[in-house]
């Protein structure tokens, strides 16, 4: 299956085109970048193609891959599904519940197969702690403090639409996505806001159990990390400590794709149906942030 990357900044060069390149099953086959010296520049080192014009980019791939921020995600991804093509999305799908539903509407339409890639949630310790809390019963809530720090100067994921959107979009969608997974589904969020772009989130829970989030991406070196523990009857249960291997966790996310693909499966736990279920969360969070501006 010949895979195609859109995309050629940081997350790009140390995840998506490692990952590409070692997959078993599939081909890095293309690379596309809307800045056309650097898109030259990574296909050089992998020995692949460069395309300056999308649509001839599009046309020479069964399957693309996404490393750009959010909003120019979500328009590409959109066309590419409507041309057949499966899709492996980074999180947030896009920064608008709009966007995020058009996108899922063009992937249900073209019967396509897409993940998203939540990070942790493709690692197999933390996917082994999932099945071991999912199993047990007696929840009765959890707790994120995702405390990060890419809007620090020397930090190489301080971009554009970080510094504009924050904590809520860049690592909201991780601590949804493994409290959903942990929780069950999201019903609704009550949101409020810290200095600078700290956000903090009540989750609602289908099963009637709430959790809390506090995000941001703006927290001193001295002060960064991430808490995350449910507890209830069973006692408390953290989430394992992440193992960095990010290239490892793409890799099983495309091998996933790629056999959905083959199959015919169009569903995955964290397809763009999925993604679109968290940007729901996200947005209802920002409208009610916006509203106390």
């Amino acid at each position: 299956m010949r895979f195609g990357l859109v995309g050629t900044g940081y997350w790009a060069q140390i995840a998506h085109a490692p990952a590409l390149a070692a997959t078993d099953g599939i081909e890095f086959a293309a690379v596309w970048g809307r800045n056309p010296a650097s898109a030259a520049k990574l296909a050089a080192e992998y020995n692949t193609v460069a395309y300056d014009d999308l649509d001839a980019f599009l046309a020479s791939v069964d399957a693309v891959a996404f490393s750009v921020p959010p909003d120019v995600q979500a328009g590409i991804a959109e066309r590419a599904a409507r041309l057949g093509k499966h899709l492996l999305l980074e999180k947030p799908i896009a920064l608008t519940r709009p966007a995020a539903d058009a996108l899922v509407d063009a992937v249900d339409q073209a019967g396509v197969a897409s993940v998203v890639f939540f990070t942790t949630r493709f690692q197999p310790h933390i996917r082994d702690w999932l099945a071991d809390v999912t199993a047990r019963t007696g929840w009765l809530g959890g707790t994120a403090s995702w405390r990060g720090g890419a809007l620090n100067d020397s930090n190489p994921f301080n971009t554009p639409w970080r510094r504009e959107h924050g904590g809520l979009w860049d690592v909201g969608p991780h601590a949804v996505s493994l409290l959903w997974a942990s929780l069950g589904p999201v019903t609704s969020v009550t949101a409020d806001a810290g200095l600078a772009d700290i956000t903090h989130l009540i989750l609602h829970h289908e099963s009637g159990v709430t959790s809390t989030v506090t995000v941001t991406c703006s927290a001193p070196a001295a002060a960064g990390g991430l808490e995350f523990y449910l507890w209830g009857e069973p006692g408390t249960s953290a989430l394992p400590p992440d193992n960095g291997d990010r290239v490892g966790a793409l890799r099983t996310a495309l091998t996933e794709l790629a056999a959905n693909a083959r199959s015919g499966q169009v569903t995955h736990p964290c397809d763009v149906r999925f993604g679109a279920a968290v940007n729901h969360v996200l947005s209802s969070a920002q409208q009610q942030l916006d509203r106390r501006l």
